[in-house]
């Protein structure tokens, strides 16, 4: 017999249980599954091995009522027994058989930048991290031939991979614009030398968002991330153009409208931020979704506990409720047929990436770096201005490889609190940053946004059970 030692209901017909069995929780590996049985009468249900804890000798197990042996199991509660608990079953994923050891080895390449075209910003928003534009520095714009260096580090050091990002980011990159088309034009020309292609993208605010500035980008940007936080009041809280010259709401909403009807609903987002003021943010994610918009990322504010607007380990319980409410309507609108995408819930449960990106996300610091309007690079654009991250330039290239290497071996497997996570091959151990900001290193985990992060993980595995019933 195989005890249940926990047993929770994720989400509407999806259930989680954590089993007592020794034998199968010393042997499984991910991907591999179990067959269980209730009792003598009950019906044989093979499900997938969640996940495990060898030292307890639990087996994690996640399921969908579908008919009625299921309905039978997620009536059992925390004391009830298994009849069988069969395995592991199965071929273990892929990605199991890489040696954490072998990636570490593994030559780093370069393969994304974010350019930081303007040290400067025409919002002044609340919760900017990079302090309204100016990342703890001075104001400037990145000129053609600092631009020019950077592609070409990039090209040079990025190996034999074809595909290359780069983002134009800010403070707000439409305030250097010629530079941007000048970048683009050049990278463009040394693409065929190089067997390289360039995925562009702009991150923008679009307050100086026009005509001509959406024509150049329809043409050569593979993606635009649109700013905006969803409803007018919540919006113009946090987002306030400067000296308070009009609602900034007002100004983008339109463009932002016209940008997504011009690229057809796709290679677009509209992003947004919620805090401690509008802990409801699920409905300025339908606001949104209600304004036309069909690919939505609206993410909790990553804030210091001293900031009015920080989202507070009291405020997780209210927020997950937000999730489910959220993922109830994406499914109900999405049988309707007037669905939309969310972001957070977009997670790949069958495939995903390859093991490199399970172990260790992002690639800051390794395969992908920030360049300040001078030249200087920084594992990523969150920790611009911290001289303690400055690892090179574009004229020297990497001088601190002692912080590529520190960033190359922060993986879930180096920290502590993702070992025993079940969503860490999922959120890749979450975010070096915010980390190292909370914590005062790279291998912690900012744990409100590991609440928030499992959470929209069960979201995802019942918005995939829900719509598979159809």
């Amino acid at each position: 017999m195989y005890k249940i030692v926990n047993a929770e209901c994720l989400a509407d017909k999806i259930y989680l249980m954590d089993v007592e069995a020794p034998r199968v929780a010393r042997a499984c590996q991910p991907g591999e599954f179990v067959i269980v049985k209730i009792d003598e009468v009950g019906e044989r249900i093979p499900l997938t091995i969640c996940d495990f804890d060898r030292e307890k000798g639990l087996v994690t197990i996640v399921f969908q009522t579908v008919g009625a042996s299921t309905q039978r199991m997620a009536e059992l509660k925390a004391g009830d027994y298994f009849q069988d608990f069969v395995g592991p079953l199965g071929q273990p994923s892929e990605f199991v058989k890489e040696d954490i050891e072998e990636v570490k080895k593994r030559k780093t390449v370069v393969k994304a930048l974010c350019l930081h075209i303007a040290h400067d910003c025409n919002l002044a928003c609340r919760y900017c991290f990079a302090e309204e534009g100016e990342y703890h520095g001075r104001r400037a714009l990145m000129s053609f031939e600092v631009g020019k260096k950077a592609l070409d580090f990039l090209v040079a050091n990025s190996g034999s991979r074809k595909n290359l990002e780069v983002d134009f980011f800010g403070g707000e990159p439409t305030m250097n614009w010629e530079v941007v088309k000048q970048l683009v034009e050049y990278g463009r020309s040394i693409e065929e030398a190089n067997n390289k292609k360039f995925r562009f993208t702009l991150t923008t605010n679009g307050i100086l968002l026009n005509d001509e500035i959406l024509e150049f980008a329809n043409k050569e940007m593979s993606n635009i991330v649109l700013s905006i936080d969803g409803r007018k009041e919540i919006n113009d809280l946090m987002r306030p153009t400067r000296n308070g010259h009009g609602s900034s709401y007002d100004i983008i909403m339109p463009k932002f409208k016209k940008v997504a009807e011009s690229r057809n609903q796709t290679n677009y987002y509209v992003r947004g931020t919620f805090t401690h003021n509008n802990l409801d943010f699920s409905k300025d994610v339908l606001h949104l979704a209600d304004e036309g918009f069909e690919q939505i990322s609206v993410e909790p504010v990553v804030a210091q506990p001293t900031d009015s607007y920080a989202i507070r380990e009291e405020d997780i319980p209210y927020l997950c409720e937000q999730y489910d409410m959220l993922a109830k309507e994406l499914v109900k609108r999405k049988k309707a047929g007037n669905g939309f995408n969310f972001f957070h819930f977009m997670i790949d449960l069958n495939g995903g990436p390859c093991v490199a990106k399970r172990l260790s996300g992002c690639g800051s610091g390794c395969e992908y770096l920030a360049v300040t309007p001078w030249g200087d690079f920084y594992p990523c654009h969150q920790f611009v201005g911290n001289e303690k991250f400055l690892m090179g330039n574009v004229d020297e290239g990497i001088t601190r490889t002692d912080i590529r290497e520190e960033f190359k071996n922060s993986n879930v497997y180096s920290k502590e609190k993702c070992k025993k996570c079940f969503a860490k091959f999922y959120c890749s151990g979450g975010c070096a940053a915010n980390s190292y900001n909370f914590h005062g290193n790279i291998n912690d985990a900012y744990d409100v946004g590991c609440e928030l992060q499992r959470k929209r993980i069960e979201c995802a595995i019942m918005i995939k059970a829900a719509l598979a019933e159809d």
